[in-house]
């Protein structure tokens, strides 16, 4: 009677890459990555409420970092390009994993997050492109007369004086929102902190964080817009 040998491949364990886990790890690091730049520019951003000045010779230093400047926009790419892949294929796992749909779908927070997580990605990853082509690029900024490389005070409050520009932004800050949140709350419990105990106010650092980092970005149009900041 012959006994099957199984071979090298069967005995070989998956990759990191290739494992769930592997993933929601990836996703957790390029997440806490994308995070502090998130609060970095915010930080940034918020200068427009101490001067004119305040704000340009932000931007003239961050201009001026020449090859720091170029690594950490780089660094950003390829922790948003992961970020997105492990995304879409746990997504793919997980359709794959429940082939035949629920007959009945119960609408927890849980799953409500997730599927927020899902669609705002794409939204906020457009808004991104723009965002960069507006401000940064100048492309298709809608200010006039024009878009000035030296004067990042006129190019935000020109920009944000259009209306459909800040609620466009606003919009997407939103969702912004929606998605930190979450990916806070799912790094927290990649930690094992989701324990009965913390777990409330875990959830509770989580929604507050997200409110004051939505509420310092969303600050800045709507002030462009009342005539707050002009």
């Amino acid at each position: 009677m012959s006994t099957a040998v199984a071979g090298p491949r069967e005995h070989r364990a998956p990759s990191f890459w290739q494992s769930t886990n592997g993933k929601k790890a990836v996703m957790a690091v390029t997440g806490a990555i994308l995070f502090l730049f998130v609060v970095g520019h915010l930080l940034g951003n918020l200068q427009i409420f101490d001067s004119r000045e305040r704000l340009n010779a932000y931007s003239h230093f961050l201009k001026n970092l020449g090859e720091l400047l170029w690594i950490a926009r780089g660094t950003l790419i390829v922790c948003v390009v992961l970020h997105i892949v492990a995304t879409v294929q746990l997504v793919l796992l997980n359709l794959k994993a429940r082939p035949v749909g629920y007959k009945v779908k119960k609408s927890v927070a849980s799953n409500y997050a997730d599927r927020t997580m899902y669609w705002s990605g794409p939204i906020i990853l457009a808004f991104v492109i723009f965002h960069l082509l507006e401000f940064t690029a100048g492309t298709l900024h809608p200010g006039a007369p024009a878009f000035s490389e030296e004067d990042v005070y006129y190019n935000v409050i020109s920009g944000f004086r259009v209306w459909w520009v800040s609620a466009w932004y606003i919009f997407s800050m939103i969702l912004l929102g929606f998605h930190l949140r979450h990916g806070m709350w799912s790094m927290f419990q990649s930690l094992g902190m989701n324990h009965p105990r913390h777990t409330p106010v875990l959830k509770q650092a989580a929604l507050w964080i997200t409110i004051l980092i939505i509420g310092g970005y969303i600050s800045i149009p709507v002030s462009v817009l009342a005539g707050w900041v002009r």
